[in-house]
């Protein structure tokens, strides 16, 4: 069998320059949004990817029939922490916005492509997905976004990548220094992939503000088979 061929970019304007060059994208984004949608399929709602920056978010939930999900911390509902969802109903359809994965996802929405969502919690199951739809795979971490706006590279991301990369065994064939760089960064994080995901600028935030359960629910690895795909607007768990 001929091996995958892998590439990778950064953020959104990586998503945007290798949509039209690959088979399937591979949106990464372990703090915290891969995290979160994996959780809430797991758990047998849909999710629907929405830009935190989008002007009338309640409007575009109400159109959609949905739930939208509240800022972290601002309550006891539903919202990007992944620990709020761990209770979720099956069939609740939740506007989940975010400034990295969600609004990465919703960018992506309306291509023809398949668009899978990744994290450390479901890294074989994406790799096996992203495999199975075809010999060009484009992988995006997606980076996060300072206090100030500005976007940074994200270490937690680079693990997430290496981790579905490292999944991928032998069957992938590559000449990407991201890619080369996330499998490095995986490779001396596995053993204690929590303490590599607190030392993060994004995990020490996190834990800062409350939400070290928010760490720990994305550090666990290979925990879930659940691979969001993304279609028609919609992250539904991909059926075997």
């Amino acid at each position: 069998m001929t091996p995958a061929t892998l590439e990778a970019a950064w953020g959104l304007g990586g998503a945007l320059a290798l949509a039209g060059q690959v088979d399937v994208l591979v949106v990464v984004d372990v703090l915290s949004y891969g995290t979160a949608v994996e959780i809430a399929l797991s758990r047998g709602a849909v999710v629907i990817p929405a830009d935190s920056g989008t002007s009338d978010l309640p409007g575009f939930a109400s159109k959609k029939g949905a739930l939208l999900a509240s800022k972290r911390g601002a309550g006891s509902g539903y919202s990007l922490s992944p620990a709020s969802l761990g209770s979720i109903p099956a069939g609740t359809l939740l506007v989940l916005p975010s400034p990295n994965g969600g609004a990465v996802s919703a960018a992506l929405a309306d291509r023809e492509k398949p668009v899978l969502l990744g994290a450390l919690r479901n890294a074989t199951a994406i790799a096996n997905a992203g495999l199975a739809f075809g010999q060009r795979i484009g992988l995006v971490p997606c980076g996060e976004r300072n206090r100030d706006g500005s976007w940074r590279a994200a270490e937690e991301d680079l693990i997430g990548l290496g981790a579905i990369v490292s999944a991928m065994g032998a069957r992938y064939a590559t000449s990407s220094p991201l890619i080369a760089q996330a499998l490095a960064a995986f490779a001396s994080s596995r053993k204690d992939l929590e303490l590599a995901l607190a030392s993060t600028p994004s995990g020490i935030e996190l834990i800062e503000r409350g939400f070290p359960d928010d760490v720990h629910c994305a550090a666990q690895s290979d925990i879930s088979s659940t691979a969001p795909i993304l279609r028609d607007g919609f992250y539904y768990p991909l059926m075997p």
